[in-house]
């Protein structure tokens, strides 16, 4: 198993990347995903966080209000730092369980994982692919896609991490300022990497 730890600000195409290498034939273990699961009404993580931030982060129809929570959370550092402490170490048993169970295959196994530099680095990972993106066009995509004013989608870029502190991380950066298949051909070239990597370390 050759381990890969996958980030990116947002709206750098790191989901796109993500979707690209299980494509090539990546097992992808993804994050936000996981973190959509134990967020669930009734979960030990949803509970904590109606405890932490009160019923008014819970919708109508009993879901966690995920937009909401955000818009409390990326203005204020002291709000983020509480629910990254209900919700990271969650994420990162459930994620470990998954790596175990492929742990002896012959797989390059990628972590998307949002938030890898804020959250401590990529210890025991073998490699680290970090997406990065010019900032108005990482704003305009967030735009376009999720409907948000810009001035939020900065005030969210500016809560996570800079791109040196991600690139200070990568073994591999992809620059997704172009067309999707400039995207995919640096994608095909990682997985090339990747996979030799992975025959050199078996």
């Amino acid at each position: 198993m050759l381990l890969v730890g996958l980030t990116g600000g947002i709206g750098a195409g790191k989901s796109t990347v993500a979707r690209l290498l299980a494509e090539h034939g990546a097992v992808v273990i993804d994050a936000d995903s996981i973190v959509r699961e134990l967020q669930q009404p009734g979960t030990n993580v949803f509970r904590a966080i109606v405890d932490r931030f009160g019923s008014h982060v819970v919708a109508a129809d009993g879901t966690l209000d995920r937009v909401r929570l955000a818009d409390i959370v990326f203005r204020n550092d002291d709000a983020r730092s509480a629910l990254n402490g209900i919700v990271h170490p969650a994420v990162y048993a459930v994620m470990s369980e998954r790596i175990a169970a492929v742990k002896d295959e012959d797989r390059v196994v990628v972590l998307d994982i949002p938030l890898l530099a804020e959250a401590g680095g990529s210890g025991g990972m073998d490699a680290v692919v970090v997406v990065e993106a010019d900032e108005d066009m990482r704003v305009a995509r967030v735009v376009a896609e999720r409907g948000l004013d810009p001035e939020d989608v900065r005030a969210r870029m500016a809560a996570q991490a800079s791109s040196e502190q991600r690139e200070a991380l990568a073994d591999v950066v992809i620059r997704n300022n172009g067309a999707v298949e400039d995207l995919e051909a640096q994608v095909a070239d990682v997985w090339e990497q990747l996979r030799a990597r992975l025959g050199a370390s078996a």
